[in-house]
């Protein structure tokens, strides 16, 4: 006669074992915890001049804290820098993004190993969803990561998976995991912004969103980036030394399909650089921002832009996007004019695209002014469409509500519609115009 399955010595010894495991994945109950946000706030410069409260949770140069830059609106966040130096302190990642959490929120880490925010009234903000998953221990490690482990040091889920709009060293994007970090709205909103970093299969692009535009706009690619073959897998922002005295900045890559694998160096400072990070800015930058501990005052630096204004590293001031703000000629990296139906008149931030009456189907109630000699920002990687004659291209814009303006080469027929107009790249060419949409 065959014993039962839920009898049988194999079946106990497998019962013991698994429970042996769960009963090991608990959180011991004196690494479990309860931070409220109340108090005073914290004295110390910080960066979007917020207001913050700083938690316990601290390993040189970063620290977890509540802070806020509009009344009753907090957002956890992972700052770096030091408290006693004179320099600010800036935010390298945040767990609730767009969802802030008000006065009297409290973050817990119980023993079934989940990370849980939740807002004063009880309702759940933000959390790691790792409840039962063998977590039994919370770490905020030397390079900015907050990671949740196992027994064996496993990480069970790590901050490095969800960046907001910065990169810290060892931080990377891959496929099938994070493809992309995204810009603030502003210094006040740290909300999604419409800046965008992006992994691609073949390239590393960056976009912008716009609401006049179903699709995110294209202005720039990391040429470097391009392998004919295979996928790039990952790309890792990393720090190393070249020499005992000097480091750089390098994406490190890899492709699926192939052994290739490289680097694009990206800047070589004059020390140390593993304090390092890199941020897609409010205004669509890129930029590496250093931390130089030996010094109290000044310890940040910017030691890479994209858009740079000398160019060693990066590309021309005039194809970021903002430099011009939300309408200007940029000639040698400086603003050199506002477009108006007037001429090229002297430019300054109050430049802007003129308003426009409310959209409707027909063009009666709209015309536009010529500027002569120059490029939209996207025009390296977008020449628009055609060809087709001049007033086709301004009837396409004209039944087009979110077309603010449109590009036309005379030499190709090329008509290029703009939901955004920005900065307008002046070129030598004066067959290349631009056409800025105005009320009639």
């Amino acid at each position: 006669m065959s014993t039962p399955l839920h009898s049988s010595p194999f079946c106990l010894v497998f019962i013991f074992l698994t429970l042996s495991i769960v009963a090991q994945s608990i959180v011991p109950p004196s690494n479990t915890f309860k931070f409220v946000n109340e108090g005073e706030f914290g004295e110390y410069i910080v960066e979007y001049d917020a207001n913050y409260r700083v938690l316990s949770l601290f390993t040189f140069p970063f620290q977890l804290c509540f802070y806020n830059t509009t009344p009753n609106a907090y957002t956890l966040a992972i700052r770096m820098g030091v408290r006693n130096s004179e320099s600010i302190m800036r935010w390298v990642w945040d767990a609730n993004r767009g969802n802030p959490v008000r006065e009297n929120a409290t973050l817990t880490f119980g023993t079934d190993g989940n990370l849980v925010l939740a807002d004063a009234d009880g309702k759940i903000a933000w959390q790691t969803r790792t409840s039962n998953k063998g977590v039994v221990g919370l770490k905020l490690l030397p390079n900015g990561n907050l990671v949740l482990h196992d027994s064996r040091g496993r990480f069970v889920w790590q901050s490095f998976d969800y960046p907001t709009d910065t990169l810290l060293v060892g931080q990377s994007l891959r496929q099938g995991g994070p493809t992309k970090f995204v810009s603030r709205v502003s210094d006040a909103d740290g909300s999604e912004g419409p800046y965008s970093f992006v992994l691609e299969k073949k390239r590393i692009a960056m976009y912008l969103k716009s609401k006049n535009s179903p699709n995110p706009i294209l202005y720039h690619i990391a040429e470097e980036f391009g392998p004919q073959q295979g996928t790039i897998s990952s790309v890792v922002f990393s720090s190393e030394p070249e020499t005992d005295e000097a480091y750089a900045y390098e994406l490190r890559y890899g492709i699926t399909g192939t052994k290739s694998s490289g680097t694009r160096l990206v800047g070589r400072p004059k020390y140390n650089s593993t304090l390092s990070l890199l941020r897609v800015g409010s205004d669509g930058s890129l930029k590496v921002y250093t931390y130089y501990d030996k010094v109290d005052w000044g310890a940040w630096e910017i030691t890479y832009s994209l858009f740079d204004k000398d160019g060693i590293y990066g590309v021309s001031e005039c194809k970021s996007p903002t430099r011009c703000g939300s309408l200007g000629v940029c000639e040698d990296s400086q603003c050199v004019a506002c477009p108006r139906p007037q001429g090229l008149l002297g430019w300054s931030k109050t430049c802007a695209p003129p308003s426009l009456p409310p959209c409707k189907t027909g063009s009666q109630n709209i015309d536009y002014y010529k500027v002569v000699g120059v490029e939209h920002f996207t025009y390296e990687y977008s020449q628009g469409v055609g060809p087709m004659k001049l007033a086709d291209c301004r009837e396409r814009c004209s039944k087009d509500c979110g077309c603010l303006g449109f590009f036309y080469r005379e030499e190709s027929s090329k008509c290029l519609l703009a939901p955004v107009l920005g900065t307008l790249a002046k070129v030598s060419n004066q067959t290349h115009v631009a056409y800025i949409k105005m009320s009639k």
